[in-house]
């Protein structure tokens, strides 16, 4: 089997999503195959070498599943497309591209963060154009630490600001684009993060039946999705017991 997680925002104050996701590491992701974590890992990262210690102990965690045996696949998501090849050395993970296509049970499943298909919110569009440009990245990555450091908080106040102002649908996918790209990936099952809004979708793409599955968020609650030879089964967990609350 395989799990998938996302849009965990690990930060040290949710030490709470950190105790889960340290459990999930040395409990039942050490009896899967692979590890696939879409996007917003955590909440904010400003490049490779500002590394903090807490940072370097969610590492470790990663590195000791990866040497139990676990394959760990990690894709950028809009809080943290800076990290970089020196982390996933360090945690023993594979970075993943936006968007990828990986094969579950024989079928080739699209893979993404989900930030992509929110076209109709037109002005992150053109910020997320000129971030994830390979220009603008490199200068970002060469800033001095503390203009980073500012240039990140202003980033997370803005978005925060302006996600309470946005009407829902704005926020979320735009619903003609996802038969578009799964068509043009050769998919039926698409699996991203990003909205926060956990559940399963089925659609039809050329008359043909097909899903997308929402993974949910790391606040309230955590969730994995499970997928096995009986299929995929997403579930929310309580944070501090592991207990399962709820089924998307």
């Amino acid at each position: 089997m395989i799990l998938l997680i996302s849009d965990l925002h690990l930060q040290e104050e949710r030490p709470d999503i950190t105790r889960a996701f340290l459990h999930l590491l040395a409990g039942r992701a050490r009896q899967a195959k692979a590890l696939y974590i879409l996007g917003d890992f955590f909440e904010v990262w400003i490049g490779d070498d500002a590394i903090s210690p807490y940072q370097r102990s969610i590492a470790q965690a990663l590195r000791a599943l990866s040497d139990s045996g676990t394959e760990i696949f990690l894709m950028h998501g809009n809080r943290d497309f800076l990290i970089g090849r020196a982390f996933c050395r360090e945690a023993g993970c594979s970075l993943l591209r936006d968007p990828s296509v990986i094969q579950i049970n024989a079928q080739p499943v699209l893979l993404m963060h989900g930030d992509s298909l929110c076209t109709r919110d037109v002005n992150y569009m053109k910020l997320r154009r000129w971030l994830r440009n390979p220009l603008s990245l490199f200068i970002l990555r060469n800033l001095p630490l503390s203009t980073r450091y500012k240039l990140a908080r202003k980033l997370r106040s803005e978005s925060r600001s302006q996600t309470r102002m946005k009407a829902s649908d704005i926020v979320d996918v735009t619903p003609e684009l996802v038969p578009q790209v799964m068509a043009e990936h050769g998919v039926r099952t698409l699996i991203h993060g990003h909205t926060h809004r956990p559940a399963s979708h089925p659609l039809l793409i050329n008359g043909e039946p097909a899903l997308r599955i929402v993974l949910g968020d790391w606040d309230r609650y955590g969730w994995t999705l499970q997928a096995d030879e009986h299929g995929l089964h997403q579930q929310a967990f309580d944070l501090e017991s592991g207990q399962v609350i709820d089924q998307a």
